[in-house]
């Protein structure tokens, strides 16, 4: 299976497979709640200002890849849109987590990786990340791979391989090694803040939406 996705098909599917798994009361989504979650601020690495004739145009291409649609529930006025990655790849929960944060967020390490996906599923250890991991690496043709390491760091990152081998890229967006800190563990905790940080601000958007979907229920 040939499959090669831009940059906003890549945030669109990435968006849908998390917004089935995290909010799954508010799944399938309409065109104008799949635009918010494309540009969300957390979660997204690059944050995007994606509009509506983007988010259309991308889910029509991923329509003709077999990733994504409307969806053929008659239940709402509203066309709304899903994902259908189980349909074409039948992945594990674990490894559909994996693939969707590798698509929000870019290439990350197993330990990036275990604390972002804990909304979605719930990895033991790093070791079934890693399992994970080579799984999707293992597929025909490879889902994901692994890039060099760093130099100052002790992990190495890992990609998806949905938008090709584009190496070159996210070389670019690594952090330079002259900004890389000297293995501090000031480091760590504040990625461990930051990842908290995120969890609450997804917990608070959840309850805000259904407070909206209970106040219209007396509209």
């Amino acid at each position: 299976m040939d499959i090669v996705l831009n940059e906003v098909e890549t945030r669109v599917l990435g968006s849908l497979i998390e917004k089935d798994i995290t909010t799954p009361d508010y799944y399938p989504l309409s065109l104008n709640a799949l635009v918010n979650a494309c540009n969300q601020k957390n979660n997204r690495d690059p944050v995007m200002q994606l509009d509506e004739d983007a988010v259309r145009h991308a889910l029509d291409t991923l329509q003709e890849k077999r990733l994504a649609g409307p969806t053929s529930s008659a239940d709402s006025r509203v066309t709304k849109y899903e994902h259908r990655v189980q349909e074409v790849f039948n992945f594990t929960r674990g490894e559909t987590a994996i693939l969707c944060v590798l698509l929000l967020r870019g290439p990350q390490t197993p330990g990036e990786l275990r604390g972002r996906t804990e909304r979605m599923h719930r990895f033991e250890d790093l070791t079934e990340v890693q399992s994970t991991l080579q799984r999707l690496m293992q597929r025909e043709p490879p889902l994901a791979k692994i890039l060099p390491r760093q130099p100052g760091t002790k992990e190495s990152r890992y990609m998806h391989l949905l938008s090709g081998d584009t190496e070159d890229a996210s070389m670019a967006r690594a952090p330079s090694p002259a900004l890389v800190s000297s293995a501090s563990a000031d480091a760590g905790r504040l990625t461990r803040l930051e990842n908290e940080l995120a969890d609450l601000r997804n917990d608070v958007t959840d309850l805000k939406q259904q407070l909206a979907s209970f106040r219209k229920q007396f509209e």
